[in-house]
């Protein structure tokens, strides 16, 4: 008696099923031989760190020695911080758009695609009112500082993770990974060059005079000029975690106000504020940071408090250095709300804008757009007029979170460098 073939419950036998499955594994085999290798340009789902699948564009390839290439990827979705190399078996290739000329999709102003990163970063400084990179600019820069060259650096106990390329010196290009003495900043390529230099280096703090203590909470100020190695070492390390930032070389021209944590083993680093010697533009700080281990925990917003306690000290007003980072857009934007609503929640009477920068060293124009972003001001009879209800100062207060560390102004010793000899 022949046999009988039982159909399965889609109505189809198993030997259909598998031709199926054949004809589809052909497929694929000839969709992916004809879309590998991907080239830059392409658009493609891929498998990040949550193990879903977002959008990306392959920023760059690489070939791998015995295996398929590697890609370069953006997340769409995402700051460029996120950028990283991946495999291909973290690729949808069923998913590849093909490359669209970028120059054809969209053009600006200057005959230049913008992304959305792009547009985003150009339209907060315009709401802010300060000249930002232009398109032609930004494309540059984005170009030369595509690829993150530096994956992980070793500080002190922390292993961190880089966000953006740093123009390190030719010979460090095939470094994936970089160990920095935590004291002097100096760099190497192999673990065993720091342990053979942490044994020789005699620092345990910032070369430089320390101006602030409070409890284990300790600032240095370090001058570029007396310290030109130190200085140009703190950029390159920090361009690792600032993207539209230029790297000053020539650090002559800078004061570095580096935070430590002490211990019995030394200070170390949390983060930095760097400001010019001397600003026409009335900037007080130039570039600021804190280092990824130590974020979240208020060293930012101190970091902001202390370069306007230097600036009440020199009797003046002063102003972040621009173009703000989007990170910093918001620290400074709470800073300002917190500082100018506590003022305004306790004093009696009517007070002006100029008397608020007197009491702050915040620069009047900071004043008025942090005040009609809360729309706290109206413009009556050809002057502004602070419009100060405290139940919406009150809700404005806590919507801007807590004010972080407290600079504890009787602990700082500082002269104003135009008076140092």
């Amino acid at each position: 008696m022949g046999s009988i073939e039982i159909p399965t419950g889609n109505g189809k036998s198993p030997s259909f099923d598998s031709a199926e499955a054949a004809l589809e594994s052909n497929t694929s085999k000839r969709r992916r031989s004809s879309v590998l290798p991907l080239e830059v340009g392409t658009r493609v789902m891929c498998r990040w760190r949550d193990s879903k699948y977002h959008p990306v564009k392959v920023i760059e390839r690489r070939k791998v020695p015995g295996a398929d290439y590697e890609y370069y990827v953006h997340y769409t979705e995402f700051n460029r911080r996120l950028d990283e190399w991946v495999k291909l078996d973290q690729l949808d290739l069923d998913s590849v758009e093909a490359v669209v000329d970028e120059k054809v999709e969209e053009k600006g102003a200057s005959g230049l695609k913008m992304t959305r990163h792009q547009k985003r970063k150009i339209d907060e400084t315009h709401v802010e009112g300060h000249e930002e990179l232009d398109a032609a600019s930004l494309r540059e820069h984005e170009e030369f500082t595509k690829v993150k060259n530096i994956a992980t650096i070793e500080l002190g106990r922390y292993e961190i993770e880089t966000w953006y390329f740093s123009p390190f010196p030719p010979e460090y290009n095939d470094c994936l990974r970089l160990y920095f003495c935590e004291f002097c900043l100096n760099f190497m390529k192999r673990k065993e060059q720091l342990q053979r230099h942490m044994r020789k280096c005699d620092l345990k703090h910032p070369p430089g005079d320390e101006i602030y203590r409070s409890g284990t909470l300790s600032m240095f100020e370090v001058d570029g000029k007396k310290n030109k190695v130190y200085g140009q070492n703190l950029c390159y390390l920090a361009k690792l975690f600032l993207d539209h930032k230029t790297l000053y070389y020539d650090v002559d021209l800078f004061l570095f106000y580096v935070l430590c944590e002490c211990d019995d083993r030394g200070c170390h680093m949390v983060g930095y504020f760097s400001k010019e010697k001397h600003s026409e533009e009335s900037y007080n700080l130039a570039c600021i940071l804190t280092l990824p281990p130590y974020q979240r925990k208020g060293y930012g917003k101190f970091l902001i408090a202390f370069s306007y306690e230097l600036s009440k000290k020199e009797g003046k007003v002063g102003t972040p250095e621009r173009p703000l980072s989007d990170l910093g857009l918001l620290s400074y934007r709470g800073y300002w709300t917190r500082v100018l609503l506590d003022i305004l929640k306790k004093h009696k009477g009517n007070i002006s804008i100029k008397e608020l920068s007197d009491m702050t060293a915040i620069k009047a124009e900071d004043i008025l757009t942090t005040l009609q972003s809360l729309e706290l001001i109206q413009y009556r009879k050809g002057q502004h007029v602070i419009c100060a209800d405290p139940k919406v100062l009150d809700r404005h207060l806590k919507a801007a979170g807590r004010g972080g560390l407290e600079v504890d102004v009787s602990k700082l010793i500082w002269t104003p460098y135009k008076e140092q000899s």
